[in-house]
């Protein structure tokens, strides 16, 4: 992403919201944290911080999406490619201080049960990310159907074990998560 206002404000938000919330999150601060007066943030965002949070939901979206794919063809095998994104998503953790989990994830909750933009994001984001598993899986053979319910498992499973690892500060749920989904991987290939 280059380095404009806009951009700075999309960035800053994304790193909050993925830190505390979307209602966690003020205007002012995301102005604040991406060196930008409150004018620019409207300018850019007339919508207010729901339009800012779309937009940064839609770039964290973007970023995590380059990281599992990076992971996902790190191995030619899927099941060693899905234990690769939970050891890389584990270590990432780690070395955020546990802070910095899932981009969509604490956005997602805050705005359950409502037909918000915000609600819109994160679900796309969800369903491009288990597209890319669903991708690794069909080529390496597995049905279809079968390709896409364990994309919905593995996507569903990593995100739990994110939760979990943040709240426990430990990379083992990530770690035991990408062994057993690792296994049931395995077990649609005998």
């Amino acid at each position: 992403m280059e380095n404009t206002t806009r951009d700075r404000i999309v960035v800053a938000s994304a790193r909050l919201l993925q830190r505390q919330g979307y209602v966690g999150t003020g205007i002012k601060q995301i102005a604040k944290e991406a060196q930008a007066t409150l004018g620019s943030v409207y300018h850019f965002f007339p919508g207010g911080k729901e339009a800012v949070a779309v937009a940064a939901i839609k770039h964290s979206s973007q970023e995590f999406g380059t990281l599992l794919r990076e992971a996902l063809d790190s191995a030619e095998d899927p099941a060693e490619a899905v234990l690769a994104c939970a050891r890389r998503l584990a270590e990432e953790l780690h070395e955020s201080g546990w802070i910095d989990g899932c981009p969509v994830t604490a956005a997602a909750l805050e705005t359950l049960g409502t037909d918000s933009e915000i609600q819109q994001a994160c679900a796309d984001a969800l369903r491009d990310w288990e597209q890319a598993v669903h991708d690794k899986l069909l080529c390496a053979g597995l049905a279809g159907g079968d390709a896409r319910e364990l994309a919905t498992t593995v996507i569903s499973a990593l995100e739990g074990a994110e939760v979990t690892a943040q709240v426990n500060r430990s990379e083992e749920p990530l770690h035991a998560a990408g062994r057993q989904l690792a296994r049931l991987v395995r077990s649609y290939r005998t």
